[in-house]
């Protein structure tokens, strides 16, 4: 029944080209022999890649036979036609590399790889190119290994435009950098008659760290940044003396600021008044996620320095700190003996806000 459903597969109506160079091949002449002596296994193996419209290949037997589908086509490039020939031969170029894979697939050790580069020769001159492939064992009834499967699809576009992208969004870095130390410079010039000096450099200072929340959002390439890299990096400064700790938690690009401003206002605040601003002063900044409640709550505690007191005063720090990360989110500060306390809640599908 099989042998009469491969020879259906090898010719119908709507055969691809493969197929038919398949059927009419002088089997005979290669390791293989005639289609007729082909075990079952075999014949199920190519019966399937020759129906199937992504990139397969059969290599068989000790002289790695190869015989491929149409989709496979494209990766072969201009090179000379591979069917019935040694897979190694094929790819001798590039076989110290994908060699010892193919001996794994042959030692029963299945194997996927995705984006892996290799320097190939498909239209008379080198190339990169990068592919992700997975060999599979292909075994006989008894259980032995006879061939492989080589199932790939070319990734060198995306491997391509991913690193174009990098370069890109690094030049968007160094831009905003730029663009940021400007607009300090700016900021400086221009409000340099101004007698109240303090409010001045507070403003230099929240440039700065909005510059340090990009560089996080850029490292990520804009997509999320992780809670702990914002809060190191705004707090690089006094590190030392700040105990972070939290799990992993992503954050979109409005958050990110959010928290960096925020965080940037409370380790000043405290560098001026609070527990930083002593010798033995210690911050601890924690959050946890209560996954039932769908909540975010981060919490900065100063111990170690002078008594907390109300400022008599709102400023716009005192206020940037109100406003927490996002409108739906709370803050409470408490001020006590043992130091300011700050905590800050914020909805979790609030946190991925772009």
């Amino acid at each position: 029944m099989l042998d009469e459903t491969f020879v259906q597969v090898m010719a119908t109506p709507n055969e691809g080209q493969m197929a038919r160079l398949v059927r009419e091949f002088d089997w005979a002449a290669t390791p293989l022999g005639p289609q007729s002596a082909w075990p079952v296994e075999l014949k199920t193996a190519v019966s399937f890649i020759l129906e199937n419209r992504f990139p397969h290949a059969v290599v068989w037997g000790p002289g790695l036979v190869t015989i491929y589908n149409d989709a496979f086509r494209p990766i072969l490039g201009t090179k000379p036609e591979a069917l019935g020939r040694s897979f190694a031969e094929v790819w001798a170029e590039a076989w110290d590399e994908i060699g010892p894979i193919a001996d794994r697939a042959f030692a029963g050790e299945p194997t996927f790889i995705e984006h892996f580069p290799l320097l190939i020769d498909r239209t008379g001159r080198p190339e990169q190119a990068w592919f992700t492939f997975c060999y599979s064992p292909l075994r006989l009834a008894d259980g032995t290994v006879a061939g492989m499967m080589d199932t790939v699809v070319e990734t060198t576009a995306t491997v391509r435009a991913r690193a174009d992208l990098g370069v890109l969004n690094e030049e968007l870095r160094h831009r905003l950098k730029n663009t940021l130390a400007l607009v300090q410079a700016l900021a400086r010039e221009t409000l340099k008659g101004v007698a109240e000096r303090t409010a001045v450099e507070a403003l230099l200072d929240r440039i700065v760290a909005m510059g340090a929340a990009h560089d996080v959002l850029f490292r990520q390439r804009w997509t999320s940044a992780i809670l702990s890299e914002v809060a190191a990096t705004t707090l690089a400064a006094t590190i030392e003396r700040i105990d972070i700790k939290g799990p992993e938690v992503a954050l979109g690009a409005r958050v990110t600021v959010a928290l960096s401003l925020l965080l940037h206002e409370l380790a000043t605040n405290a560098a001026k008044y609070g527990a930083l601003s002593t010798a033995n002063g210690r911050v601890t900044l924690a959050w946890t996620v209560d996954e039932a409640a769908d909540l975010l709550t981060i919490c900065w505690r100063e111990i170690g320095g002078p008594a907390a007191r109300p400022p008599t005063q709102t400023g716009f720090g005192s206020r940037l700190i109100a406003m927490g990360l996002s409108q739906r989110g709370t803050v409470a500060c408490r001020y006590l003996d043992t130091g300011f306390e700050a905590e800050i809640k914020t909805p979790m599908a609030d946190l991925l806000a772009e």
